[in-house]
C-alpha cells in the first residue's frame, strides 16, 4: 500500500468529489454502477485501501455501530441467544463496512448513559438494543433526542420506534396450547425476570392459552428465572418444594428449561414421560440434551440481519426498510414433550 494515496488522490484522478468516492467505498445504492467500478479501479490502480478514520473524516460518520446487551448481568452471555443475535449482526454490518462497539454495563443507570454517551460523541452513528425492559428510560431519551436505534423486541412506552421482533406472546401461546392438547391441565410455568418485556409476554401467552381453556393460572404453579440453566434448577426445585401437581413444564428460555430437566431427573422424574418440558429459544443446546428438547424456534440470527438492514437504511440511505417487522416463530417437537 502506498500510504501518501488519499482519498483525495482517488477523487481527482476519477474526476468525482471525495465524498462520492466515500459512498463508493461504503456501496451506496444512489451511486451508480458506472462510477463505482470506475472509482475502484483507480483505487486499485493507486493502492489505496480505505480505512476506517478516513471515511470517516470525509463521511462525518464513525463506521460504527453500538450494540446495547438486554441489560442483563454478565453471566447472561452464556445464553447463546446472544451469540446467534451477535452474529447475524455482524454479517451485515461487516458488508457495510461498518464496526462494531459492544456496551457491557452492570446496571440499567450506567448502560443508559453509555449509549447516550456513544452517540452524543459520535463514537457510533446509531445503536442496536437487545432487549427492552418495563418502564424504560433509554428508548424515550433515544427518541427525544432523534438518535439511530433499532430495537430488537417490543416497548411499551408510547414511541415509535424501530423494531424487530417475534410475537413471544402468541408464541407462548401455542407453545403452551401445544401441551394442552397433549392432556396436560396442570402446566407450570418457570418465567424470566419479570422486568423485562419478553418475559412479561411469554407469561401473558401461557395464561392465555389456559385461560381459553377455561383452566385458571394458579400463580402458585409460576416460578421466575435468570435466564440460565441455574436459574431453572433453583425455580424447578422450588417448584417441587410446594407439593402442587404438575404434568408439564412451560419454561421461557432453553437455558431454564434444561435447568428444570436437570433437577426434574435428579429426583427420578422421567422428563418427556412423567413430566413434560417445553423451552423457547430452539437454541443449539436444546438438541442435545437427553431427552431432545422441545422448544420455539425463533430466527434470533435473521433478528440480528434485519435490525442492521434497518439501522442502515435510516443512516446511511442504504435502500429501504420497513420500520417494524414481525418474525414467524415455529414449535420444534422432541422428546421432553
Amino acid at each position: 500500500m502506498n500510504n501518501k494515496v488519499t482519498i483525495k488522490d482517488v477523487a481527482r484522478r476519477a474526476g468525482v468529489s471525495p465524498s462520492t468516492v466515500s459512498r463508493v467505498i461504503a456501496d451506496h445504492p444512489r451511486i451508480s454502477p458506472n462510477t463505482k467500478e470506475r472509482v475502484r479501479m483507480i483505487m486499485a490502480e493507486l493502492g489505496y485501501y480505505p480505512n476506517a478514520i478516513a471515511r470517516s473524516l470525509v463521511n462525518q460518520t464513525s463506521s460504527s455501530i453500538g450494540v446495547i446487551r438486554s441489560r442483563l448481568t454478565q453471566g447472561d452471555f452464556t445464553n447463546p441467544f446472544f451469540p446467534a443475535v451477535i452474529q447475524g449482526i455482524s454479517s451485515v454490518a461487516h458488508k457495510h463496512g461498518l464496526h462494531l462497539v459492544l456496551s457491557t454495563s452492570s446496571s440499567f443507570t450506567q448502560e443508559d448513559e453509555e449509549c447516550l454517551n456513544l452517540l452524543r460523541q459520535r463514537r457510533v452513528d446509531g445503536v442496536i438494543l437487545l432487549a427492552s425492559h418495563r418502564r424504560d428510560k433509554l428508548i424515550p431519551r433515544l427518541a427525544a433526542e432523534g438518535f439511530p436505534f433499532v430495537l430488537i423486541g417490543r416497548h411499551e412506552g408510547p414511541e415509535a420506534i424501530n423494531w424487530v421482533n417475534n410475537d413471544n406472546f402468541a408464541d407462548a401461546k401455542s407453545a403452551v396450547e401445544y401441551l394442552l392438547g397433549k392432556g396436560h391441565r396442570h402446566i407450570a410455568c418457570l418465567d424470566g425476570d419479570p422486568r423485562y418485556v419478553v418475559s412479561v409476554d411469554r407469561l401473558r401467552g401461557y395464561r392465555a392459552a389456559l385461560e381459553e381453556q377455561g383452566i385458571q393460572m394458579d400463580a402458585a404453579l409460576v416460578e421466575h428465572s435468570e435466564f440460565s440453566v441455574d436459574g431453572g434448577y433453583q425455580a424447578t426445585l422450588r417448584l417441587l418444594q410446594k407439593q402442587l401437581e404438575f404434568s408439564a413444564i412451560f419454561a421461557v428460555d432453553d437455558l431454564i428449561a434444561i435447568g428444570a430437566m436437570r433437577a426434574l431427573q435428579e429426583r427420578g422424574f422421567a422428563v418427556g414421560k412423567d413430566v413434560a418440558v417445553v423451552g423457547f429459544n430452539n437454541t443449539i443446546l436444546g438438541a442435545y440434551v437427553q431427552p431432545a428438547l422441545t422448544s420455539v424456534h425463533v430466527p434470533i440470527y435473521e433478528l440480528g440481519q434485519i435490525a442492521v438492514q434497518m439501522l442502515t437504511a435510516h443512516i446511511y440511505g442504504s435502500g429501504t426498510f420497513p420500520n417494524q417487522q414481525m418474525l414467524q416463530a415455529e414449535l420444534v417437537v422432541r422428546s421432553s414433550a
